[in-house]
């Protein structure tokens, strides 16, 4: 049998000692004719911490919703007449047809004068909306509805089919606009989510990641797309693609498709391309490009490393307009763009898009790769003319 009370004072007397020895005089406060205490052992080195886990929480769109959903509305419009699909400007068999047939843009010819829903979104406290093209194409009568239910009727003041983008107008005050943001600091990865009226379902919001940036669609139309898997279906097209901060980077456009639905690839447009054509149709009611007359071609990595180029970055010269700008400021088939007023130019679709983004008339600075150098060029910009 086991004594536990002495057991219990001796676990008590060490206790104690351990507790003195904690708090006993160290060093030069030793007493007399107390043996010295031996030398403690260095601690052992730190080790360096295993890197925390990096915690991926999920987005919270709920203020998202509360502050910028009443800017976002609900288009509807009846076509003119049945059998007439066609988009202004683009002519039959155009591959944005396609797209926009799949979206639910255009009836398809035989069908009855129908009604073609979609979205938009507020930019302006006096009643200024942009959406897509295709949803208001071929209409006499389109209707606005906000979220608190008031409808009204929407004076069409232009559209561009070749960027898909259009700018409407109500006679409205005092509207809540969105917040226009950057597109160029979205990064793939990056969480978004589209406010609209898919299959007529208002105001609803569907989330999901930037997938790249850039794309270029086989449509003739040389938009850089921002692509994203965010449900985007039939009723959506015009509506605002938002970041995490609550700004309008794109608008949705397109959706990529075997079924007509949504597959998990979908396009939207991005917002500083949108806003500069809606300049244009405020002041004039139509877009004018820009020129240069030249034909290009794609560069590839073999015939970047043949002219000796180090990045298979530009746009190739394959054509040069004879008496055209880009023959008077002395560029010929072989060089390889690689600038333009200081924007790189990484591929045809970049050159396409900043030269029809100028103005026509005005003097840009480019840069080009020729003989194993960059050489510098002024070119004046003549008018696209279609």
């Amino acid at each position: 049998m086991i004594d536990t009370s002495r057991a219990c004072g001796r676990l008590a007397a060490a206790t104690l000692c351990l507790l003195l020895a904690a708090c006993s005089p160290s060093g030069n406060e030793q007493q007399a004719g107390t043996a010295p205490a031996p030398a403690a052992s260095p601690p052992p080195a730190p080790q360096a911490a295993a890197p925390a886990a990096q915690n991926i929480g999920l987005p919270d769109f709920v203020n998202l919703m509360k502050q910028q959903g009443p800017a976002v509305v609900n288009i509807s419009a009846t076509r003119v007449a049945p059998g007439q699909g066609n988009l202004p400007g683009l002519p039959e068999g155009h591959p944005l047809h396609e797209f926009f047939r799949r979206f639910g843009g255009t009836p398809d010819a035989g069908e009855a004068l129908g009604r073609s829903l979609g979205s938009g979104f507020v930019i302006s406290q006096d009643g200024y909306i942009l959406t897509n093209a295709h949803v208001i194409a071929q209409t006499n009568d389109v209707t606005v509805k906000l979220t608190n239910k008031r409808e009204y009727k929407a004076r069409v003041i232009g559209a561009d089919p070749y960027t898909d983008v259009a700018l409407i107008k109500i006679d409205a005050t005092g509207l809540l606009p969105v917040k226009i943001g950057d597109p160029a600091r979205l990064e793939p990865g990056e969480w978004v989510a589209a406010i609209g009226a898919p299959f007529g379902f208002d105001n609803s919001v569907t989330v999901g990641v930037v997938s790249a940036k850039g794309r270029v669609l086989p449509n003739g139309s040389y938009v850089p797309f921002i692509q994203t898997d965010v449900a985007v279906n039939p009723g959506n097209s015009g509506g605002p693609l938002f970041s995490t901060r609550g700004e309008v980077v794109g608008i949705n456009s397109q959706i990529y498709s075997q079924t007509g639905g949504y597959m998990g690839i979908s396009f939207a447009i991005p917002i500083d391309i949108a806003i500069g054509i809606s300049d244009q149709l405020r002041e004039s009611g139509k877009v004018t490009r820009g020129r240069i007359g030249v034909q290009l071609q794609e560069l590839t990595y073999e015939i970047a490393s043949s002219f000796g180029m180090k990045e298979t970055k530009g746009a190739l010269v394959a054509g040069v307009q004879r008496g055209g700008p880009a023959d008077r400021a002395g560029l010929r088939p072989g060089d390889v763009i690689t600038s333009l007023n200081d924007q790189p130019v990484n591929s045809t679709a970049d050159l396409a898009r900043l030269v029809g983004g100028t103005k026509p008339g005005a003097t840009v600075g480019l840069q080009y790769w020729r003989d194993g150098k960059v050489n510098s060029a002024k070119i004046e910009v003549d008018v696209l003319r279609s």
